[in-house]
């Protein structure tokens, strides 16, 4: 456990230092360019190279130590944040103001980089709660892991419309440099112990390579697991609208500093649901208290974009912050448990990698439809005559038009999936599991 505590605290520096540029460039883009295009372009971009490459990080975790993958995964995002830094220490800050000059891009893609590189983290940390924790205590520790993904989220989101507001984006990069760097000192005096199962890997080049159909295999051979990945799937497919849409919508009510003030206070919703978590666990049906979590986040994402309401957007936004650490450690939980410790990596990666392309293809979808069709619409159009008088006629209210549907859908979706074969399968299987290591 002391290990385990070591390794949390090296996450929550290197959580901290991605958050910080990831809060900062989601608030730059739309401040400096006025179009919600940039930020859903830049999320979507950022899923899209996670999902792709998140089945690779997979293997990489099963096939390396883990004390070696933490380190390298710090070294790029340092390397890449570096990059970023001097890239726009020269450029003439006018050439970020226009969407269409390469030189926003290739700053954000750098940054990119920079945080996809440290998001191996993902995939690697609930593995490690396998191998540190006892089955018994992995829940808690797991609530304990999206605490710390809270107190990253609220310290980053508070710093970075700050410094981003009063200093701007420079500031920010030299800031994450300097984090990250941390990371990199700590590793070197942190000890992972590997157990003796992971030596029994294949080692010769042609069984080491990624093979998806085998993983696949993996994940079909128990019971109810597909089915858990495909709805979380759904979900994230329509959270890719709140993606898209969540900032511009945040800074249309408020300033930048506002909303990232904002943000992270209310982002300690994180670091509550995570207390919450490690002191109760997920009780004795976790599968079922994910769809009872999905329902409640599914309501509160049709209420609070009802009126333009800064006070509504804030409960709305403590809310999910407080229930999404719960989505996080139970499927985790469930992986840990049903899936053979050596295999876990693929897993995760694998179930990372389906769920999170599905968020970019809604963002690339309603960036534009609601950027040229619904906000102009609802703001001087046909929506603002027809429902402007009940539902208020402004940007922002075609972005809230757009969460109230995607809400809608995303409760009906989960009172099916709760009444589904698939859910009363992987309960049994769950229930009848022993544990994975």
């Amino acid at each position: 456990m002391k290990t385990f505590y070591q390794v949390i605290t090296n996450n929550l520096i290197a959580i901290l230092a991605n958050n910080i540029v990831w809060f900062a460039l989601s608030y730059w883009a739309y401040a400096v360019t006025k179009s919600v295009m940039t930020t859903a372009y830049f999320n979507a971009c950022f899923i899209v190279l996670n999902a792709s490459l998140a089945f690779l990080f997979g293997s990489i975790v099963d096939h390396n130590k883990k004390k070696k993958v933490m380190m390298g995964s710090s070294l790029v995002t340092l390397v890449f944040f570096i990059f970023a830094a001097i890239f726009y220490y020269f450029t003439p800050s006018e050439a970020f103001t226009n969407i269409k000059n390469p030189a926003i891009w290739i700053f954000m893609g750098l940054n990119l980089v920079a945080i996809i590189a440290g998001n191996i983290r993902n995939i690697l940390t609930p593995t490690l709660v396998t191998l540190l924790v006892p089955e018994a205590k992995r829940d808690r520790m797991n609530g304990l892991s999206g605490m710390i993904i809270g107190i990253a989220g609220s310290i980053a989101g508070i710093f970075s419309g700050l410094a981003l507001g009063f200093t701007g984006m420079f500031t920010v990069q030299i800031t994450a440099i300097t984090i990250i760097t941390i990371t990199v000192i700590q590793l070197v005096f942190t000890k992972i112990p590997e157990p003796e199962i992971l030596n029994e890997h294949p080692v010769n080049d042609t069984q080491k390579r990624s093979n998806i159909k085998q993983t696949i295999k993996i994940v079909s051979e128990i019971p109810g697991l597909f089915p858990l990945i495909f709805y979380s799937t759904f979900n994230n497919l329509l959270g890719g609208v709140f993606l898209a849409l969540i900032d511009p919508y945040g800074i249309e009510l408020t300033s930048v500093q506002t909303w990232g003030i904002m943000y992270g206070v209310l982002s300690t919703g994180f670091i509550i649901g995570g207390l919450v978590i490690a002191k109760k666990g997920l009780g004795k049906n976790p599968i079922k208290t994910l769809f009872i979590i999905n329902i409640i986040m599914w309501i509160n994402s049709m209420i609070f974009p009802l009126k333009e309401s800064v006070i509504l957007l804030a409960i709305g936004t403590l809310i999910w912050t407080l229930l999404v650490p719960y989505i996080e450690a139970i499927e985790q939980t469930v992986i840990q448990k049903v899936v053979p410790y050596q295999k876990q990596g693929r897993v995760f990666g694998l179930a990372q990698s389906i769920e999170m392309s599905a968020s970019p293809l809604t963002a690339f979808i309603i960036a534009p439809i609601a950027n040229f069709i619904i906000i102009p619409s609802m703001t001087t159009g046909y929506l603002a005559n027809t429902i402007g008088p009940y539902f208020g006629t402004a940007p922002n209210r075609g972005i809230a038009l757009v969460f109230i549907i995607a809400a809608i859908i995303g409760l009906i979706t989960t009172l099916i999936a709760m009444s589904s074969r698939g859910y009363k399968v992987l309960t049994k299987n769950y229930n009848d599991a022993s544990t994975s290591l």
